[in-house]
């Protein structure tokens, strides 16, 4: 049976419920997502998951990776001249080439971004004897987010990560998601205490599948 936009209030409805209808007319996006930081106890960890949950319920298909269990050598010339681009690079790199866009909650690290995600970001745009560097990249969506104890819960950081991943050819989608005082943000059970937030992130979440959705083919997105 076809479902009418018009009827089922979709056009004056908020975007996750316009998102979902949408997803019953094209393919799922499959979105890939993670965390710049390691941390047992990371509030960004705790945020990723939570936009993860988001997106799995709007009927995308998500990838939650943990950057920890690809470790890095710092990036060096000299190593990927003489030993190539290591191995666990390589994977995370087919991983985002899987994927049509990608979420990334970002802790900040004095007013930038984590030196581990900074090192994974130099890692897996590098060239291959047959793929350019950016491919995982260039031409994907991605919504950022971060979780941090300080006011501006850690909105330089992610400025820093924006002009990172617009260089690389991503659109950089413009609701980001700020969550300050992280401390007191999350409930015990890791979820957001303040509905404001709360409504920040599932809008955010349902804009971004909705523009994968809508905008592009994913099919066509990924090589």
């Amino acid at each position: 049976m076809s479902t009418d936009l018009k009827s089922e209030g979709a056009l004056t409805s908020s975007p996750a419920r316009i998102t979902k209808f949408i997803l019953t007319m094209e393919s799922t996006p499959k979105i890939l997502a993670f965390s710049g930081s390691t941390r047992k106890a990371s509030f960004n960890k705790r945020l990723i998951s939570l936009a993860v949950a988001e997106a799995d319920h709007l009927g995308a298909d998500v990838t939650l990776v943990n950057l920890g269990d690809f470790p890095l050598p710092i990036y060096d010339g000299d190593i990927e001249e003489e030993q190539g681009v290591p191995k666990n690079a390589t994977a995370l790199r087919d991983i985002m080439i899987a994927h049509h866009g990608f979420i990334i909650a970002s802790p900040e690290y004095n007013s930038a971004i984590s030196p581990l995600l900074k090192n994974v970001l130099d890692w897996t745009s590098r060239p291959t004897k047959t793929q350019e560097g950016k491919l995982p990249f260039s031409g994907k969506s991605v919504s950022l987010m971060s979780a941090s104890p300080g006011a501006f819960g850690g909105f330089r950081g992610l400025s820093s990560l924006s002009s990172i991943l617009f260089s690389l050819g991503m659109h950089v989608l413009p609701d980001m998601v700020i969550v300050p005082s992280a401390p007191q943000a999350f409930s015990p059970e890791g979820k957001l205490t303040s509905e404001r937030l709360q409504h920040s992130l599932a809008n955010a979440v349902a804009k971004h599948v909705l523009f994968l959705s809508v905008c592009k083919s994913p099919t066509a997105l990924v090589a």
